[in-house]
């Protein structure tokens, strides 16, 4: 199976990525040539997922310092890019690692970065098979699982965080089915999660938002399991809206949440999930879809890209350094992480 690529460098320093507004209809690449294109990427979600915006993050820096090296443009670029998505703390860090490598270069910043982009890039692929195998021991033979929004190789550039555990449970013959909601408002879970688990032949059931609890009650699901954008000290865990509910039904009915994310996605400067900032989206997003609207113009919009679940509705952490259980203050510490996702001494 040809593995899925959302962002390549052609010869001559190309940066493209997979436009992801447009599967599964089209797929189609879009070349960044410069950090306004970057920028604008990441904005329409042509390229998005916590794990891949720290990836774009790097090579945005690295196309920045083939326009501009000096230390005030970098500094600029580093600042546009960042502001493009709060909640996510991978693009951040992404981006500021690729500052300190330009800081330490000497005499070609530029290459410097393209070469940090790309060995950010395998080690990102590394990592996710690493929380795979780790998140599909947590499996029962015959499990079926609930996830949420899109977690595979188009939000990390390997194979994946939730979706990753996902395949790797179903190549090991673990996994019975995966349940995927619609994600609303931009169906990422309907136009990007079933496009993959297809692709994969993974057995798969789209269901709407609404229906979660329901099929949660059912008993079909024996897990539900999800990324995550940012995770705070104490475990609290932001992740794409409707994410909460879903451990709140899930903790009713007494199956595990587990959530699944690099080291990187954690930030333990964060005491918890009231210092996560929440990243607000346009009120047409709620309205309509793709160029088509159904509810009436003028009227007002509550549109949070994502929700905070605490920390005690986690079953466990995963991450490429082990998992973590509750208490999260301590587990988290344990695995070794400190700020902008440095390992401990």
């Amino acid at each position: 199976m040809a593995e899925v690529e959302p962002l390549r460098v052609l010869p001559g320093r190309r940066l493209e990525v997979l436009d992801q507004t447009l599967l599964p209809s089209e797929e189609r690449y879009v070349h960044l040539a410069g950090i306004e294109a970057v920028c604008e990427a990441i904005r329409s979600l042509r390229v998005r997922g916590a794990p891949l915006l720290g990836l774009i993050g790097a090579y945005g820096m690295a196309v920045a310092a083939s326009t501009d090296a000096s230390g005030p443009e970098l500094r600029a670029a580093a600042e546009a890019i960042i502001a493009t998505r709060p909640t996510a703390a991978d693009l951040a860090k992404g981006v500021h690692r690729a500052l300190a490598v330009a800081g330490e270069a000497a005499g070609d910043p530029a290459g410097a970065l393209w070469k940090f982009a790309s060995e950010f890039a395998r080690q990102r692929a590394v990592e996710d098979r690493a929380m795979a195998a780790l998140g599909a021991s947590l499996l029962r033979p015959g499990d079926a699982v609930l996830t949420h929004c899109n977690t595979g190789a188009l939000a990390t550039g390997g194979i994946g965080t939730a979706l990753g555990v996902i395949r790797a449970a179903h190549e090991a013959g673990v996994l019975s089915h995966c349940y995927a909601t619609e994600t609303r408002p931009l169906l990422q879970g309907a136009r990007l999660t079933m496009w993959e688990l297809m692709k994969l032949g993974i057995p798969a059931t789209l269901l709407p938002d609404t229906a979660a609890a329901t099929l949660i009650a059912s008993g079909r699901v024996q897990a539900v399991i999800t990324g995550a954008d940012r995770i705070a000290a104490n475990g609290d865990t932001a992740n794409k809206v409707g994410t909460y509910g879903l451990a709140l039904a899930a903790a009713r009915h007494g199956i595990p949440f587990l959530i699944v994310a690099p080291s990187t996605t954690f930030d333990p400067a964060c005491p918890d999930g009231s210092a996560i900032p929440i990243e607000f989206r346009a009120g047409d997003e709620v309205g309509g879809f793709a160029g088509v609207r159904w509810s009436p113009a003028g009227g007002g919009a509550f549109n949070p890209a994502f929700d905070v679940t605490p920390g005690a509705l986690i079953t466990a952490i995963v991450s490429e350094r082990g998992i973590a259980r509750p208490p999260y203050g301590d587990s988290i510490a344990a695995l070794g992480i400190a700020p902008e996702g440095r390992r401990t001494p």
